[in-house]
């Protein structure tokens, strides 16, 4: 199954991440002074490419991932940034849809160190230096940038792109982005540039006035994409979400794409406004196969694995799990559905868990093997707080818990969720290949053909 080389190791932290700048500072001093440093030492490699960069609680990865999809059948040489990664760290440096190389990457590193190290760089702004400096060494043209956390002082935000996004604004990382969604709003907002296109599927009021703030302030156009006036026509299937959208021009266009859920039509609708911005957007038939052909792993990804279905989903969040309930509800998979879960303890399990556990007939609780240490939860502690009426069992191995959600699984569904490192290390201990295409049949299911044109909250 293996064709790019994500899951050649035992689960855990990618050996390649201490390689590539292990001294790096444990702690984040906010900021973008050593980036714009480092870059203008290098000779400012991230203005030698074409970028669009997009920030958001959820759904930014789709953005990205539609994004270097699409320019990649346009017909330019495109790199794609993200961040975390589930299998691999070579999964955040990509090249016309491929991980660039481990070796061409530590090369790379070896050169940034003593630079970063004298700087005092954070691992992320690090790696972000790397992918910026390799995008140019490649010969991309076009960069599609998702932000890391935030936005105003994010690593990423030091560059100027042709259009910028965000696609929501949602409760997390409140320790670092403020309790409320207009405060998180305005940390987000930080992206929007002077005279830069900006586009937005936030539907909120508030958090919309903040946005609308920012760009009037910088003189950047503002754009909305409304789901309940922009799609339509909307069908869901374990294959992929089938919608028609209304064009920036005034006219429809039919698109598909792989990515479940009616929450996925809202971030391709977004992906796609975004485009018609660019000072030369792509053709129509390149916006259609490369929305088409994106591939984000750990999305509501629905795989089949002997006669069972496994669903990988990497909600982290509240407004995550809303979106994968929904998605679950809407394909109604097969039953028994076992959810295996595991959860950094910094996050609001509270809030989280119980949507899940009530839609699951039985539940493991693990601790993923790749996960910070100081950021482990007591999964025993937790579901003795949230059970209800559905059987919750906790096995701390993510090995043995996987096991035991396979027997209790039966032919039926199990649901592997709670964060990017509890779907690494499982797809690891499957041996599956994140990026592997998977056909699914589709009368397994009975969804919900037709639906409501969805919201954007």
């Amino acid at each position: 199954m293996e064709t790019l080389g994500l899951t050649d190791r035992a689960p855990g932290p990618d050996p390649l991440m201490d390689v590539l700048f292990p001294d790096a500072p444990a702690v984040v001093d906010w900021g973008l002074g050593r980036m714009e440093t480092a870059l203008e030492e290098l000779g400012s490699p991230h203005r030698r490419y074409r970028c669009l960069h997009v920030g958001g609680t959820n759904g930014k990865g789709s953005v990205a991932s539609t994004w270097a999809s699409v320019l990649t059948r346009h017909g330019h040489r495109t790199g794609l940034y993200t961040s975390p990664h589930l299998c691999s760290f070579r999964e955040r440096i990509m090249i016309d849809g491929r991980p660039v190389a481990a070796a061409r990457l530590t090369a790379a590193a070896a050169r940034l160190r003593p630079l970063a190290h004298g700087l005092r760089m954070s691992f992320f702004e690090a790696t972000t230096l790397l992918a910026l400096q390799v995008f140019a060494e490649e010969g991309v043209e076009c960069a599609c940038i998702e932000v890391g956390l935030g936005g105003r002082l994010d690593a990423t935000n030091v560059i100027t792109p042709e259009v910028t996004a965000i696609t929501n604004v949602a409760l997390d990382h409140q320790e670092y982005l403020g309790d409320t969604h207009e405060e998180i709003a305005r940390e987000k907002a930080g992206i929007i540039k002077a005279r830069v296109p900006f586009v937005t599927a936030e539907g909120r009021p508030a958090v919309l006035a903040v946005l609308e703030a920012r760009a009037a302030a910088v003189g950047a156009p503002f754009h909305r994409v409304e789901p309940w006036r922009d799609i339509s026509r909307l069908r869901l299937a374990p294959v992929g979400t089938r919608f028609r959208f209304r064009t920036a021009s005034g006219g429809a266009l039919e698109l598909e794409t792989p990515l479940p859920g009616a929450h996925q039509a809202v971030n391709a609708a977004l992906a796609v406004r975004a485009l018609e911005l660019l000072r030369s957007p792509p053709a129509r038939a390149a916006v259609r196969e490369g929305v088409a052909a994106v591939r984000w792993p750990g999305r509501g990804q629905i795989r089949r694995v002997g006669e069972r279905l496994f669903v990988f989903d990497v909600a982290h969040n509240t407004a995550g799990v809303e979106a994968l309930v929904r998605v679950l509800a809407d394909l109604a998979p097969p039953r028994p559905l076992v959810l295996l879960t595991g959860i950094l303890g910094d996050k609001d399990w509270s809030r989280m868990l119980p949507p899940l556990v009530d839609l699951a007939d039985r539940a493991v609780f693990t601790n993923p093997a790749s996960a910070p240490a100081g950021r482990s939860w007591n999964p025993a502690e937790v579901a003795a707080r949230v059970a209800r009426g559905t059987p919750v069992e906790v096995v701390a191995d993510v090995g043995a818990a996987l096991e035991r959600a396979t027997e209790l699984c039966g032919a039926g569904t199990v649901v592997v969720t709670g964060s990017c490192h509890t779907v690494g290390d499982v797809l690891h201990l499957m041996e599956l290949s994140p990026f592997a295409p998977e056909r699914i049949a589709p009368e397994q299911f009975s969804p919900k053909r037709d639906c409501q044109s969805p919201s954007s909250d």
